[in-house]
């Protein structure tokens, strides 16, 4: 199954790029997600809890950065979680890309390739495309949240100084 989501961040591309490079930040813009940690270089362990129409799902996994591309603002990542209750799993791989639409305009598309198995591949595409469609936009409105307000407290800190 294959899911791709953009959405236009009011930041320079630089700015979204540079806060792509902290995986641990852009996993907490995610809807649901929780417990992020690091193991190891590169390497992130956490939980996500959603819900999927009338069943509600932790899915425990990791979270392997595979790939960073400065030249093209592309972040590859995979990733692989588990729900043991309900009995399924998620593997995908995710790819970032920050495109620079104006000086102030940045178009971020989130592109995943993901294998469902067991109980969780039983809700169908159509579901599965409306939960993704719906974490995507909570996902961005948090990702432009973020990157603004950074963008602002540099700016108040630059006429302190």
């Amino acid at each position: 199954m294959e899911f791709v989501n953009t959405a236009r961040i009011p930041a320079p591309r630089e700015r979204v790029w540079d806060f792509m490079q902290d995986l641990k930040s852009v996993g907490q813009c995610v809807p649901g997600v929780e417990n992020m940690e690091a193991p190891g270089e590169n390497r992130y362990h956490g939980a996500m809890r959603i819900k999927v129409g009338p069943i509600a799902l932790k899915l425990e996994g990791e979270l392997a950065l595979e790939e960073r591309d400065a030249s093209t603002a592309t972040t590859r990542m995979r990733a692989e979680a588990a729900d043991k209750r309900v009995g399924g799993s998620v593997q995908a791989r995710v790819t970032m890309r920050a495109t620079e639409v104006s000086l102030s305009e940045t178009e971020l598309m989130v592109r995943t390739e993901a294998v469902v198995l067991g109980r969780l591949g039983e809700f169908g595409q159509p579901v599965m495309r409306k939960k993704a469609d719906q974490i995507m936009a909570e996902f961005a409105a948090n990702v432009s949240r973020r990157v603004t307000a950074s963008s602002a407290h540099e700016r108040s800190e630059s006429r302190r100084a």
